[in-house]
C-alpha cells in the first residue's frame, strides 16, 4: 500500500531524482518509472518507485535522449518488474464524477488536502450481507478498521474540510456497544475536531417493539429508533476555500440547522443494495456544509446516493466502493436517476 504522503508531483519527482521535468516525462514514456493520476489528471510518482530506480541505475545516466538509455533499458525494467505498484484507475468517470472500484485503505489516486467534504455511511458491523465485506468482525477489530480508514480520510481533507459521518447511535446485535461515542473518540484521537451531532429520525418507530424483560425492571433494553450524523472538521471550522457560493435556501437553512432531521430511509428492494441511505441525507450535508463546485468524497459509496446528491447540487463527487457489483449499481443510478449523458461518460478499466 502506498500512502498519499509518499506520492510526489512531477517537479518534486524530478528534484528527487536529480533530473529535469522533461527527463522525468521521457523516463515515464519508456516505462522506466510509472505514475498514477489524481482525479484532476495530475501525475503522481511514488517515492518507493523512484528509490528503486535510483538503486538500480547508479551506473546509468537518466535518459536525456534516447541513445543514452536504450542499451540499459531492459536491465532497469527488469529491476522494476517486481515493484510495480497498483495504479488506481476510475471504474467510471466524467469531468465531475469519479467512481473507484477499490479499498479506501489502498487507493492511491486521491491527493492529500484535496477534499472539501466527506459524506459517508460506513458498514455498521451488524451482520448485513454485503458482497465483499465481512460485517461480522469482533467489536475491537471493527474499531481498529474504523481507525485506519478515518486516518486516510483525515489526510484527504483540506485544513478547512468537513466530515459528515452517518453511524448508529449504539449497537445491540452481539452485545450492547456505544458505537457513536467510541467512533467519535477515535476520530478526535486522530486529530478531527468535533462540531455537532445531528439526529436522523427515520420515522420507523412503529416497527420497534419492547426488548428484554417485559414489564419488569430486571433487564429492559432501551432501543433508540434513530441514527446520527456526527459532524467533524479538520483544523478550521470556518470555510475559506472554494467558490464561496452557497445554494442553501432560507427555508432549508432554518430547518436543517435544527439538530433533528425527519425523513424516511431508503428501500433496500427498490435500490438493490442491503443498506442504502436516501439521497436526501447527503444532499442536506452537501448543501449545508460545502460550497458550489466543491469536491465531495464518499469512501463507502455503496449504491451511489452521495454521487447523485453531488450531481443535483453542482459539486464534484468521488466515490470509493470495494465491490464491483455496487460500483455498477451506482453507475446505473447515475444514468437513470441522475440523467448523466452516457455519451459523455468516459469508460475506464473495469467498465463495459
Amino acid at each position: 500500500m502506498i500512502k498519499s504522503k509518499f506520492l510526489l508531483a512531477t517537479k518534486e519527482a524530478a528534484n528527487y531524482v536529480g533530473v529535469s521535468i522533461a527527463t522525468i516525462y521521457r523516463m515515464e514514456k519508456k516505462g522506466l518509472i510509472i505514475s498514477s493520476k489524481t482525479p484532476g489528471g495530475q501525475r503522481r510518482f511514488s517515492k518507493d518507485v523512484l528509490e528503486k530506480y535510483l538503486k538500480n541505475s547508479f551506473t546509468i545516466e537518466a535518459p536525456q535522449n534516447p541513445s543514452k538509455y536504450k542499451k540499459n533499458e531492459f536491465q532497469i525494467r527488469e529491476a522494476l518488474t517486481d515493484y510495480k505498484v497498483k495504479i488506481s484507475k476510475p471504474y467510471y468517470h466524467n469531468d465531475f464524477i469519479w467512481i473507484y472500484n477499490d479499498d479506501i485503505l489502498n487507493l492511491n489516486s486521491i491527493e492529500n488536502k484535496s477534499i472539501d467534504l466527506i459524506v459517508t455511511s460506513p458498514p455498521y458491523n451488524v451482520n448485513i450481507l454485503y458482497n465483499s465485506h465481512n460485517d461480522t468482525m469482533s467489536y475491537d477489530d471493527y474499531l481498529s478498521f474504523t481507525k485506519k480508514w478515518l486516518e486516510r480520510c483525515y489526510d484527504f481533507l483540506k485544513d478547512d474540510g468537513r466530515f459528515c459521518l452517518n453511524i448508529p447511535l449504539d449497537k445491540n446485535k452481539g452485545g450492547q456497544q456505544s458505537v457513536c461515542a467510541d467512533i467519535t473518540t477515535i476520530a478526535k484521537e486522530i486529530g478531527f475536531k468535533y462540531h455537532s451531532t445531528i439526529v436522523w429520525n427515520e420515522q420507523n418507530i412503529s416497527r420497534r417493539t419492547a426488548w428484554g424483560s417485559w414489564l419488569s425492571a430486571s433487564a429492559p433494553y432501551v432501543i433508540a429508533p434513530v441514527e446520527v450524523i456526527v459532524v467533524l472538521y479538520k483544523k478550521e471550522w470556518k470555510k475559506m476555500s472554494g467558490s464561496r457560493k452557497s445554494d442553501v435556501t432560507k427555508k432549508e437553512f432554518m430547518e436543517w440547522t435544527n439538530g433533528v432531521w425527519n425523513f424516511s430511509g431508503e428501500s433496500k428492494k427498490r435500490i438493490g443494495h442491503p443498506a442504502p441511505f436516501p439521497v436526501e441525507l447527503p444532499r442536506r450535508c452537501i448543501k449545508l456544509f460545502s460550497f458550489v463546485g466543491d469536491t465531495i468524497l464518499d469512501p463507502f459509496l455503496g449504491s451511489g446516493s452521495t454521487l447523485l446528491a453531488c450531481l443535483r447540487t453542482e459539486r464534484k463527487g468521488i466515490g470509493i466502493e470495494i465491490d464491483k457489483k455496487y460500483c455498477e449499481l451506482a453507475k446505473n443510478r447515475l444514468f437513470t436517476e441522475g440523467q448523466i449523458n452516457q455519451l459523455k461518460l468516459n469508460t475506464a478499466t473495469g467498465g463495459r
